[in-house]
């Protein structure tokens, strides 16, 4: 069941992100004023794909997912996301249209923005306007990467790719430790789930990676860093 939290002020969900740092004090009490933070558990959609984009959102804690709901029931997953991080998508100043689906992977929260408030700002601040343009560009540009590597990466270089991916941008554990589930990482690497189980065994075998229940121990990132770059 969602959660939801009337929250005085914003906190994290704007001070912490570069792209709002030019608002002015009587803008961010705008966004202060129409936003809600909710709680989501975790497997609950937060954004449904094809439904109206009223707002985005501010990851505040937990994890989510980004995915492209597909064929036949396929999904493809875009990217996680992580506290502090917004997300929004390509319905804004379009068709008010969210193109993906987001959902929680585990227990977390979002700050809701209202998109009226956000493009009447955009209106009255030139340097606010071109900070959201370069993050909607680094968005897009990582997500060309993505299908670069997804058609052109055989299914071991995917594997490993999602991997050092996991470890490194969305985990950060010491432990070398990365938490998804076999579905999950099937539709990060555009495969079957059977094939995915498959090679995280060979990797297993060899040593390569250890697991336990969901979670996957990366014993060798050399090997999966060669076996990334070979494809």
């Amino acid at each position: 069941m969602k959660d939801l939290m009337n929250i005085k002020h914003c906190g994290e969900c704007i001070s912490n992100l570069p792209i709002f740092r030019s608002l002015t004090e009587e803008q961010s009490e705008m966004i202060n004023t129409t936003r809600c933070r909710v709680r989501f558990r975790p497997g609950e959609t937060i954004f449904k794909q094809g439904t109206a984009m009223t707002h985005v959102i501010i990851v505040t804690d937990g994890l989510v997912k980004v995915y492209l709901e597909g064929i036949n029931d396929r999904n493809l997953i875009l990217r996680f996301a992580k506290p502090v991080t917004m997300i929004g998508g390509p319905g804004f100043f379009t068709d008010y249209k969210n193109h993906v689906t987001t959902m929680a992977v585990e227990e977390s929260s979002a700050c809701f923005i209202d998109v009226n408030t956000l493009s009447e700002i955009l209106a009255q601040n030139q340097e606010f306007a071109i900070s959201l343009l370069k993050f909607i560009n680094t968005s897009t540009l990582a997500t060309y990467q993505k299908f670069i590597e997804l058609t052109q990466k055989g299914m071991h270089g995917r594997i490993s790719g999602a991997l050092l991916y996991l470890h490194k941008e969305i985990f950060q554990a010491k432990d070398k430790g990365v938490r998804i589930n076999r579905q999950d990482l099937a539709d990060l690497t555009a495969m079957s789930k059977e094939s995915g189980i498959r090679i995280l065994k060979e990797l297993k075998d060899e040593n390569t990676i250890s697991i336990v229940e969901n979670t996957i121990i990366l014993n060798d990132i050399d090997r999966l860093e060669d076996i990334n770059r070979k494809g």
